[in-house]
């Protein structure tokens, strides 16, 4: 073997070797980037995340980057269950059980769903509750009272309430007016958008200096939240979805939001509504989100929600509420159906 072939094969060796290392080298700085740790992380990951210092990225301007595709899915229901009235974290064999019967589930509703049981207008195969309790192992996503409930209606309140079910009892389906601003494809409103349901529960985030951007894959509601200290509009201007203001607080941002309409609706509480959230990024894949609601005239007291939202993939795809939707006509249609039914 000549001299120049020796050479020949060491080469060829010694590349394959060169290119491997150099290939492991990237894959391990990259491995642990946002862009390709975008999965849901299980418990023990998260678990482990919290506990390590962490630092969030910085958007050029240097604010925390909360920019992204973010998934709310949980199985965990927004007030505790009865079966774990006193109980405010699970054991690690409930969590199995639980989420062992989210993914058995018959009709696509997680276990403690509150109309488990009662049919549904979706196919289980629509729905995208997901099959995981939130990371911390609450029973409920609501975090004060302790009791992981509600607080009870004022009396005004409750008077209010049983005039609007009897209101919808006479007049269920009069006009599309009679129906929710959701089932109007309008909005499906504040704080409910940024809670888990049954089917699009992703959020994405952007960012510039004097803004964010909140776009709700629901019905594509999106809201643009001032940074630049503006104040909030006039008391005489009502919004379906309120009017947001948004801070910095280290790095956390805390966006407030007052003058919701009349016409909107969370839990019984409208225009009077308060509503603070907090969004802050725990690791490369997790934000907790967190809001606070307070109405003297709906509530004895103030409550709050706390549950991680995970990166998700991308894109968003419009979610086209009102194309090719008959739901609407229906309604009206069968109403009037029923009329002639019962007309003497």
């Amino acid at each position: 073997m000549t001299n120049f072939q020796e050479r020949s094969i060491r080469v060829w060796l010694i590349v394959p070797v060169i290119i491997f290392l150099t290939s492991w080298s990237f894959f391990a700085q990259t491995s642990h980037s946002p862009l390709v740790q975008n999965r849901i992380p299980n418990h023990a990951e998260t678990s482990e995340s919290q506990t390590e210092e962490w630092s969030p990225p910085l958007t050029p301007w240097g604010q925390p980057d909360l920019q992204g595709i973010w998934d709310s899915r949980t199985i965990t229901p927004l007030e505790r269950p009865a079966e774990f009235t006193e109980q405010e974290f699970l054991t690690d064999a409930q969590v199995v059980e639980l989420e062992q019967k989210a993914v058995r589930s018959p009709d696509g509703r997680p276990p403690a769903h509150p109309r488990k049981g009662i049919p549904t207008v979706h196919a289980p195969f629509w729905l995208d509750y997901g099959t995981s309790v939130i990371p911390t192992k609450r029973t409920s996503l609501i975090t004060d009272p302790p009791n992981g409930k509600i607080p009870p209606l004022t009396l005004a309140a409750q008077k209010k309430a049983l005039e609007l079910e009897e209101a919808k009892r006479r007049h269920p389906a009069d006009s599309w007016l009679d129906r929710s601003l959701w089932e109007r494809c309008i909005t499906r409103g504040l704080p409910n958008v940024m809670l888990p349901d049954g089917y699009n529960n992703n959020v994405q985030i952007l960012q510039t200096q004097n803004y964010v951007v909140i776009l709700n894959e629901m019905i594509h509601d999106v809201r643009i939240v001032p940074l630049n200290g503006i104040p909030h509009l006039p008391e005489h201007i009502r919004q379906w979805r309120g009017d947001s203001r948004g801070r910095w607080n280290d790095n956390t941002l805390i966006v407030e939001t007052t003058n919701f309409s009349d016409k909107s609706d969370f839990k019984g509480s409208g225009e009077t509504l308060h509503l603070v959230e907090r969004f802050t990024r725990t690791d490369a894949s997790t934000i907790q989100y967190e809001f606070t609601v307070e109405d003297p005239t709906t509530w004895t007291r103030p409550w709050t929600v706390s549950l991680h939202v995970t990166k998700s993939r991308g894109p968003i795809y419009e979610y086209a509420c009102h194309e090719g939707n008959y739901g609407m006509i229906n309604i009206l249609t069968s109403a009037r159906t029923l009329e002639k039914d019962h007309a003497p």
